[in-house]
């Protein structure tokens, strides 16, 4: 074996590789935190008792609160060190996840999840950063980055199932502490396995475009998720119109700084603008399957929670399969070509659900969900490598946070949209003929809600009901697999066609 100084200065060390473990681990668990609480919450509204708006912001606080302040906490990475904000960062991520874990009231739960989602905020820009300066090599930082995505995507989908394990042995806050050993060893290791980064010339940070981009996101973000939880309403609309106008005054004032927050002649790169693009259709198609899929196979085909997120596993491990593959495809074709085909595998996965029947079973399901989880990984892979490529190793933060708020913003705008498609042709086909007003409004919220009158109702006209349900949800399901079906082949061809240089 090479001693270490005989090993050139382009490749990695075995130290690297084991800094690369311990990022990995903060991103699986990041990703994790953002899924896991699904299955904790009927046992959370029993214990603490939340209203009906407390507990939508039990959820939906840490992605508002991530989402916001990844291009700030970027950018404060690349000046004041990556290293030192991802330790910081490890830091309060543990001790939020011990505050929620033993929460006693709703206020103080909902107040750990803004700590973790500022901390999140701040380990998800520094590992990706930190892995463009330490893989100086094209090669391995591109393995590097597959690894990373593995655990980024595959992270998100086995949330529910490590809450499912979790709260089959323990109480729910045990959902929360299951961060803590990780955050440790992050602390502990980390001084001695990553090396500190930042830009030695960052310029001034602008505080007035940090305020801009928060005030953009969060409002933009809140906005889809509510219009996906209960329809567009006029509240809605204006938090959304409030985003766009604080998201043109952001990048009107970027123009104008010498040190802006994000070089906005970087989406003048071809490379850089396709792969942000990219990287944000190929997670709104996980992210609305996700959504619809996950309901069908619950309350459609009739699964637990737990036997729903098994059902998923194929396709999260497609998911993290080829993350790591691409990495070795693109040894011998381009990025585009192996990005444009993992696209098109997602086009005709999101196709085969057009397939889905009320009866159909799960298989057909899988498979389809397998083949957009594989585009999903490879795409996750090589537009991340895209874009920390396109920049100096001191700006890899700010770029690796445009990357990530594409991610947020794609998860979210994913279930807002394509939830929204679903939602109207399940309304527009669900039979209430038979229901007073109170239930016919009921029914027609959510399928879960339909399933419930249905359980009230005498037992033919509750079958009657559920018939009617599951038929339209699988309409609905139709519509938006076929949109989706289209995006992904939309896209495959715009990047075979601006990426077939690289």
């Amino acid at each position: 074996m090479p001693s270490m100084q005989s090993v050139p200065e382009q490749q990695a060390t075995p130290k690297d590789w084991l800094g690369l473990v311990v990022l990995a681990f903060a991103v699986l668990l990041i990703a994790v935190d953002g899924t896991v609480l699904d299955l904790a919450l009927p046992f959370i509204s029993s214990d603490l008792a939340p209203s009906s708006n407390q507990l939508l912001w039990i959820i939906d606080v840490y992605s508002f609160v991530l989402a916001g302040l990844l291009i700030t906490m970027g950018t404060l990475g690349d000046r004041v060190g990556r290293r030192k904000l991802l330790l910081i960062g490890a830091a309060g991520f543990g001790i939020a996840s011990v505050v929620a874990a033993f929460s006693d009231s709703p206020e103080m739960l909902i107040t750990a999840r803004v700590l973790q989602g500022v901390s999140g905020a701040t380990l998800m820009p520094a590992t990706l950063g930190l892995i463009r300066t330490i893989f100086k090599d094209p090669r391995q930082r591109v393995m590097a980055i597959g690894l990373w995505g593995a655990m980024a995507g595959g992270g998100a989908a086995a949330g529910p199932l490590v809450g499912g394990w979790l709260l089959e042995h323990f109480w729910w806050g045990s959902v929360f502490l299951v961060n803590i050993p990780v955050m440790l060893a992050l602390i502990a290791f980390g001084p001695l396995v990553i090396p500190e980064s930042k830009d030695p010339h960052p310029g001034k940070f602008d505080l007035p475009s940090s305020g801009l981009s928060m005030l953009a996101l969060v409002p933009l973000v809140y906005a889809v998720k509510e219009t996906a939880a209960h329809g567009l309403s006029l509240l809605n609309l204006v938090v959304a119109v409030v985003g766009v106008i604080a998201g043109i005054a952001f990048v009107r004032r970027q123009r104008s700084l010498d040190d802006p927050m994000i070089d906005l002649k970087l989406f003048s790169n071809q490379a850089f603008s396709t792969a942000v693009f990219t990287n944000f259709l190929s997670v709104f198609a996980l992210a609305g399957v996700l959504f619809f899929g996950a309901q069908y196979l619950q309350l459609v085909l009739g699964n637990t929670p737990l036997e729903a997120g098994l059902l998923l596993l194929p396709g999260t491990a497609s998911s993290i399969v080829t993350s790591l593959v691409a990495a070795y495809l693109i040894r011998f074709w381009s990025s585009g070509t192996v990005l444009a085909a993992g696209l098109a595998a997602a086009a005709v996965g999101a196709a085969l659900l057009f397939g889905l029947r009320v009866d159909s079973g799960p298989t057909l399901f899988i498979l389809g969900f397998v083949l957009v989880g594989a585009g999903a990984g490879i795409a996750l892979t090589l537009t991340s490598n895209l874009v920390v490529g396109a920049v100096e190793p001191e700006r890899a933060g700010a770029a690796s946070a445009v990357s990530e708020t594409a991610y947020e913003l794609g998860i979210a705008l994913g279930v807002a949209v394509l939830g929204t498609v679903v939602m109207s042709f399940f309304r527009r086909g669900l039979d209430v003929s038979n229901l007073a007003g109170e239930q016919a409004t009921s029914a027609q919220e959510t399928l879960g809600g339909a399933a419930s009158v249905a359980r009230s109702l005498p037992t033919e006209v509750g079958a009657a009901l559920t018939d009617s349900a599951h038929a339209a949800f699988v309409t609905g399901m139709h519509a938006a697999s076929a949109a989706t079906a289209v995006v992904m082949a939309a896209t495959a061809v715009v990047v075979a066609v601006r990426l077939r240089r690289w």
